[in-house]
This record gives C-alpha cells, structure tokens and sequence, in this order.
C-alpha cells in the first residue's frame, strides 16, 4: 500500500477496498466525477496511470495495453473507461498472474454493455463511490451509529446537531470533496458548472445518439423539481417540454439512462414484502440524484431560496439522508428500498442486508414532525408479516432535532448531525 497522505479524508469505502484487494486481484471503483475516486485509489495503491490527463498512456492503451499493467501493485488505471479493452487486459493479466490485490480501477461512466461481455467475475470487484457523507466531511459527529442500530442497540446522544440553516449549506455544497472549503454560493456556481460539463461534454461521450442541450438541460431542472418522488418517465417528459419542442416518455428515459450511466441519478427501488394486509404495494421508484447539490443546482437555488421554500427544501433533506444511508448500508452490504402501498401509507427508506435483516426509517426536515413519523412506521410495522421476514431491527426518524433517544413506543429518533456508520 502507498504511503498515507496527509491530506486524505479517509473514506467509509476504505475498508470496502481493503478488504477486495486482499482477496480478489483488482477493484473497480466507480462513481461520478468529483467525488473522490482517484484520491482514494491512490492512497491504496502503489503506482499509476491516469488515462484522462496522459495523452501518451491513451495511446499507448491501443496498440500494447500490457505495458500500462506494469507497475508496483496495486497498479491504479484511472478512467479505464476511456481505453474500453483495458478491461480485458487487465482481466487476463490478473489470471496469468493468479494473485490479489494487482488493480485498482477507477470510472465515472460505465461503457457499453459489449465492452465488459467478459466480466470480472471471481476476479474484480464492483464497489459504488458516491459523494461524501456529513460523517466523512466532519459535519456529522457519528455518535449514532448505523451499524449499532441495526445490532438493535437503541439511539442515545445529545449533540450540537445542523441548524436548519447548516443544512441548507451541505444540501448546496454536497459532498464532493473539492467543494468542502466553498462557501455554499461560490459551491453553487462550481456546481452549475459541473452541470454544464455535464450537458455539453460528458452526455455526449456517453450517449451514441446527438441529443440537444438545451432539452438535456431541462431534463435535469424537472428531475431537480422531482427529487424523492415517484413520477413517471411521462411527466418527466411533460415537465420538461416547451411549445415547440415537445419530449417523448422514451426520450426522457433515455435521457435519464444516460445520466444513470454517467452515475449522477440513482433511483430508489421499491421493497416488496410479505403483509399481513391486503394492500398493493406500489412498484415504482423514487428519483434521485447521487448528491443533493446536483438537483441544488439544476434548480439554480440558493440558500436564501431554500429557507423560503420548505416544501422543496423537504425533499432535498429525505435526498440527504438516502445519499448517507447508502453510503453507510453499503459497508453492510445492504441496500435502501422505499415503501408505498395502495392506502396510501409509505415509508421513506427500508434498509435490507444481505443476512435478511432490515429496518424502516422516515425522514422528516423538523422535529416537530416526529410524532407524525413515529405513527406511521409503527402502523407500517403491523402490516409486515414478521413470521416470514422477522422483526426490524429498528425503527426511525432522521431528523433535524439535536437530541438521540429512543421513545416510550420504540421508535429512535436521530438527527442527521449525529449519524454515522
């Protein structure tokens, strides 16, 4: 392993990888651009070849690919993505070489399916890197772990918390690590920025088909006005059309595909369970980008605007949280679900692990709320079958108050200011 820099924030994702490289030959980390990637590659690796910035190592990649593989190991090969047959190298290479721990690969877009039709199976693992949560930038002081949460260990901590107005700020700033030092206006900017790198460059190197900025552009702002919310591809393309320039439905889930593949929307699947009830559960998923800042952004909102605006400010906080408690489920290998049913009750997040356990979590911007919350996921609780999957492992509200506790009913309430893994 490389030397440690002074400057690294370390990352939850660390021991994700740690753990890949001691037993498989090579990581593949993706994310999205800016969120740390190559940071972090680099603080676990020992040599490198950056495929973005090095013109030479591009060109290198098409005619001997086995010479960018040489290297102290891990070996980091930064936006693999750009040179697609690196993939297959670097799959051979660590057969021949039949030991763990060779690369470290790192990606902001995923190519077309064919370029991986020989996957990494056995051999390279997968793991997601998002944006930074409030524990990794310091905003949160963790004293409320996830992970004792789910072992069933109650909530309990008096912390200084985020002020409403702290939380505007992250909400603007996001979780990108270059962004940490900004101001939320100046991160703003940066980040309406980004977005324009986004319409003009990267959405065009990924998606085959020329599409028009201006209707990329508004695809963004409608999914932005529909964060943390079921809406259909139609009414994303209702939304975004003009007079003039109507969109297709198709378009705009091509639209949004392309975004998935560039990794700046993540949705939000839907949990399907045993009920003692006879409700529907409704199957369609939740719309998210992968930082709250980037639907901040595409709005072109400010703080000030935020604080005006509670309703939309709401959404944007549920987005908040789902960004971290994905981050934190990861590390568990497991997954956020949301939940909604024919009656019209739903649950904002429902945390499964691979081991079957779960645990469902409302999400509400005041705590003036929280009874509300607490209502609904204990009538939620009864509908649940627990003969077939069991009981949760804890039910909660993430919330804005600065106190930790469980109440009389069960149910932790837990400020965002104090969450962590």
């Amino acid at each position: 392993m490389a030397a440690i820099n002074s400057d690294y924030r370390p990352r939850i994702i660390d021991a994700e990888i740690q753990e890949a490289l001691s037993t498989l030959g090579g990581v593949l980390i993706e994310g999205p651009r800016a969120s740390g990637k190559t940071a972090t590659a680099l603080e676990h690796g020992s040599s490198s070849v950056r495929l973005d910035t090095d013109a030479s190592a591009r060109a290198l990649a098409g005619v001997e690919p086995s010479l960018l593989l040489a290297g102290d190991t891990p070996r980091v090969i930064d936006e693999w993505q750009l040179e697609p047959g690196l993939w297959n190298a670097v799959r051979q290479e660590i057969d021949n070489r039949r030991e763990p721990g060779q690369f470290i690969l790192t990606g902001s877009s995923v190519p077309a399916d064919d370029v991986t039709r020989h996957t990494g199976a056995g051999r390279i693992m997968r793991l997601k890197m998002r944006p930074m949560s409030l524990y990794e930038s310091g905003h949160s002081d963790g004293s409320v772990s996830f992970k004792a949460l789910m072992e069933g260990e109650p909530a309990k901590s008096v912390t200084a918390g985020l002020s409403l107005s702290d939380t505007v700020e992250r909400l603007c700033i996001g979780g990108w690590p270059g962004f940490q030092a900004m101001t939320a206006e100046n991160a703003g900017r940066a980040m309406r920025s980004y977005l324009g790198d986004v319409v003009r460059a990267d959405f065009p190197r990924v998606d085959s088909t020329r599409r028009d900025p201006a209707r990329v552009q508004r695809l963004l702002g409608t999914l932005a006005r529909n964060v943390a919310t079921e809406v259909a591809d139609s009414k994303l393309a209702a939304d975004a059309s003009i007079a003039g320039d109507s969109m297709k439905a198709e378009t705009a889930a091509e639209y949004v595909s392309t975004l998935e593949r560039l990794m700046l929307v993540e949705n939000q699947g839907s949990w399907a369970t045993h009920l003692r009830s006879r409700d529907v559960v409704r199957k369609s998923p939740k719309r998210h980008f992968v930082d709250p800042s980037l639907a901040v952004a595409a709005l072109g909102a400010s703080p000030a605007m935020l604080l005006k605006d509670l309703n939309t400010l709401g959404f944007l906080f549920e987005s908040l949280v789902i960004r971290d408690l994905r981050i934190f489920a990861q590390a568990l290998d497991g997954t956020i679900k949301h939940y909604r049913d024919a009656s019209g009750l739903e649950v904002d997040a429902i945390v499964t692990l691979r081991d079957g356990s779960w645990a469902a979590i409302e999400i509400k911007l005041g705590d003036n709320r929280v009874d509300e919350a607490a209502a609904s996921l204990l009538r939620f609780n009864e509908k649940v079958d627990t003969s077939k999957v069991g009981k949760p492992k804890f039910l909660a509200v993430i919330t804005t108050t600065k106190y930790a506790y469980r109440r009389d009913d069960g149910v932790d309430v837990v400020p965002l200011g104090a969450f962590g893994p």
